[in-house]
């Protein structure tokens, strides 16, 4: 069993920066898949970011690449996303997650466990 807390979430200007992290308890955590994805009021939720648990395979969604960064920590429990030159449009609750059978990144049915997400809003 894994337990994901999110935090850094808030609200920023656009054309700030934000830091969202993912504090995991659980000791097989260093073995997951980490992705992030976020839900927009009104709109189902999407896939943001994903690291592989060694860390040698990322991916990202095509609205957030080169502006956003995912990272893990994994001797720490920790994972990351690094959020730059954010937009209106980035506005939405983020939510870590955790695959623990290394299956597709980008698909949510894949991610067996979810933090209860942080806001993040970006103004105009």
């Amino acid at each position: 069993q894994v337990q994901l807390v999110e935090s850094g979430g808030g609200l920023v200007q656009t054309g700030g920066s934000l830091r969202l992290s993912c504090a995991a308890s659980g000791s097989i955590f260093s073995r997951h898949t980490v992705g992030w994805f976020r839900q927009a009021p009104g709109k189902e939720r999407e896939f943001v970011a994903a690291i592989s648990w060694r860390g040698a395979k990322i991916s990202y969604a095509a609205s957030v690449k080169g502006r956003f960064a995912i990272s893990r920590d994994s001797a720490r429990n920790m994972a990351y996303l690094q959020m730059n030159s954010l937009k209106p449009e980035d506005t939405a609750v983020y939510y870590c997650a955790a695959d623990r059978d290394g299956g597709a990144m980008n698909l949510i049915y894949e991610y067996d466990y979810w933090g209860q997400g942080t806001q993040v809003t970006v103004s105009s």
